[in-house]
């Protein structure tokens, strides 16, 4: 990934979803060592850039801690052959922005993504603000900062506020402090072995048979689980898919062992990613 055959090394490209000083753009950064950040309108774009070489990695995210899982990114995954070679967790602390000059009071409308405004109902509610959709965290900064409007304001990271020039009014407006989103880091490589601490992501489905289920995730005994859900199927009315992580890496013998208990079990079976698990969340 990275060229050294001018002399210098060239940067590693990061993609992620959004605009600069979006969530997903601080994921990024901190997906690699001095990486540069290139930002997509949507996942299946970031995907799209890794695997045809625009990009050396991507990120997206896959659960939110308050939210649960970001479904569409899931979804996503079932389809890619790129490998996941670790995670990236972001705490998510949203900041309230409007123009130089502008004081909260003044402040009527409430520009951001639907699941921040939804973050954030009580800050708003004390403040009379109303709250309108927009399509991303930082893209609705820079149209604000482009509109110039002086009776509306925004809510993203606090980086946001900065790259576009906008004031922070109040930090720390989430309603509940316990906001973090974990984003999956991809690439075309599979990963490089290491030591640390590695979490193994496994989706897969199973016949509609009575018990056959139970029979399934009995092959996972002994194993701790971090993760279990269920997802319907897109290709099948009323038939779903299993999301299950497991703490550990895939040739660990027991998780192993149960894998191939899985494999023989299942109709479906997709191993995500074996990875390590990001160990201290990112500051937003």
């Amino acid at each position: 990934m990275t060229d050294v055959s001018a002399g210098s090394p060239t940067p590693i490209s990061v993609a992620y979803q959004g605009n600069p000083g979006a969530y997903g753009e601080i994921a990024a950064l901190n997906a690699h060592p001095a990486a540069v950040t290139r930002g997509y309108p949507t996942f299946h774009e970031v995907l799209a850039a890794v695997t045809n070489g625009e990009c050396d990695l991507g990120v997206v995210p896959v659960e939110n801690s308050l939210m649960g899982a970001i479904l569409q990114s899931v979804d996503l995954l079932l389809e890619t052959e790129l490998h996941v070679v670790r995670e990236v967790t972001v705490r998510v602390s949203h900041t309230m922005m409007a123009m130089p000059g502008v004081k909260l009071s003044e402040v009527k409308r409430v520009y951001s993504q639907q699941p921040a405004l939804d973050q954030c109902t009580g800050f708003m509610q004390r403040n009379n603000l109303t709250p309108v959709t927009a399509h991303d965290t930082a893209g609705s900064a820079k149209d604000l900062a482009a509109r110039g409007s002086l009776d509306e304001g925004v809510i993203a990271s606090g980086r946001a506020a900065e790259l576009y020039g906008l004031e922070v009014l109040e930090r720390g407006v989430e309603d509940e402090p316990f906001n973090f989103t974990r984003f999956m880091v991809l690439s075309r490589e599979e990963p490089a072995p290491s030591d640390e601490p590695h979490k193994t992501s496994v989706v897969f489905a199973v016949r509609h048979t009575p018990g056959f289920l139970l029979e399934t995730l009995a092959q996972l005994r002994g194993l701790n689980l971090s993760k279990i859900e269920s997802r319907p199927r897109k290709d099948r009315a009323w038939s779903y898919l299993i999301y299950i992580d497991i703490e550990g890496p895939a040739n660990d013998p027991q998780v192993a062992l149960a894998l191939a208990g899985v494999l023989r079990k299942a109709s479906f079976v997709k191993i995500i990613g074996s990875y390590p698990v990001s160990q201290n969340a990112v500051e937003s």
